[in-house]
């Protein structure tokens, strides 16, 4: 049985006046309008924190009700910043085992409209409760992060900024990006501090946004040719090291083997940047560069669009914006657009034939990996 990306609708990320549900029906329309409005088996609905940020219970009903779906199945699925990515996957094994021929999945997340502690400590929520009881946050975890591989491979803290300016210059190219305009080192380096060694540009922002995707029995250009996931002790303090991301390294093993594939055949990657140094560890849990290497391969360009392989094409979550429940389901369509050749203004110089998409969920405790190409499926 195989399952491929037949039709994608992604709205545009940001400060956006309308209900979640509006934007998630927004894009789920998109992707319908696509498929001529086919018979929808399955619909999978992704959301972190529908109720404590948006106020909306009963999400998958309400959706469904909206897109006229109302002979179709459907549930909601939750994996912290990874929900999107996980409610992909939920979808895409509904159809490789049988259950649909044909699934409509849709995420978002509504967050521009509370104030700033209060997503902060939703978000948190995520953690583990003994780290959050000490007044730990997810930006402080993460600068933890940050510190150990910068200090462990010898790095100065400037060494960050290249991912913040290329993730910025690419969301030039993305018309629904919330960051649409370049940024210098220079303003990275002088921007205030979060959490050091992270300043406010090495941070993905508070945003609203939604995208869409059907999946459907068969294959094509977006395919899915491999899918994993993969926990982690949800207490960072527990974990061996923190010089990458063991949910990630295992969630890419299992994908690169239902793929039946190696790193070297994956064209380019939509990674999970929600912080800077993340983008490091994300780059080197995938298999693209050794320990250590990341930095370099941002600095010299070879990430870049019209790199040895292009990291972010659509602007990433620190220039497209970072609905977290969104994220990682975006991360699949931007893969599948460039794959079905409708990138648009954001196309690679060369139309990939297999891209990955990589997302975190929480502090990196549960993380998903998606590898979607041409030819058969996992």
């Amino acid at each position: 049985m195989t399952a491929h990306v037949r039709a994608v609708g992604i709205g545009r990320f940001g400060k956006r006046p309308e209900p979640l549900v509006d934007l998630l029906a927004e894009a789920g329309a998109a992707a319908l309008e696509e498929i001529g409005r086919k018979t929808i088996d399955l619909l999978v609905v992704g959301s972190m924190a529908a109720g404590p940020l948006a106020h909306t219970e009963n999400l998958t009903s309400q959706l469904a009700d909206r897109l006229g779906l109302d002979t179709a199945a459907g549930y909601r699925v939750e994996a912290a910043s990874a929900s999107g990515a996980a409610a992909f996957q939920a979808g895409a094994t509904a159809v490789l085992g049988g259950a649909a021929d044909r699934v409509l999945v849709v995420a978002g997340e509504k967050m521009t409209d509370r104030p700033t502690p209060e997503v902060a400590e939703v978000l948190g929520r995520s953690l583990a409760p003994t780290e959050r009881a000490v007044g730990a946050t997810m930006p402080a975890l993460a600068a933890l992060v940050a510190q150990r591989y910068l200090a462990h491979f010898g790095y100065a803290d400037a060494v960050l900024d290249a991912v913040s300016v290329q993730a910025r210059a690419n969301a030039v190219r993305n018309p629904g990006a919330q960051f649409p305009t370049p940024v210098t080192a220079e303003e990275v380096r002088t921007g205030r501090v979060i959490a050091a060694p992270l300043r406010l540009l090495h941070c993905a922002a508070v945003s609203d946004g939604a995208a869409a995707v059907v999946v459907e029995r068969g294959h094509g250009p977006a395919t899915v040719r491999g899918m994993g996931q993969a926990f982690d002790a949800l207490m960072v303090a527990d974990r061996p090291d923190l010089l990458g991301f063991r949910a990630t390294r295992t969630a890419a093993a299992r994908a690169y083997e239902r793929a039946h594939a190696t790193r070297k055949e994956i064209d380019f990657a939509e990674l999970h940047d929600a912080f800077a140094p993340f983008a490091f560890l994300d780059l080197e849990d995938i298999g693209v560069c050794g320990p250590g290497e990341a930095p370099q391969w941002f600095a010299d360009g070879r990430t870049a669009v019209d790199g040895r392989f292009p990291v972010n094409p659509s602007g990433g979550l620190l220039g497209r914006g970072h609905p977290v429940g969104a994220s990682g389901l975006v991360q699949v369509a931007e893969v599948a657009r460039q794959l079905l050749g409708r990138a648009e203004a954001m196309a690679l110089p060369t139309r990939p034939t297999m891209g990955l998409a990589q997302s975190i969920g929480g502090l990196a405790a549960h993380n998903f990996v998606t590898i979607l190409g041409g030819g058969g499926s996992a």
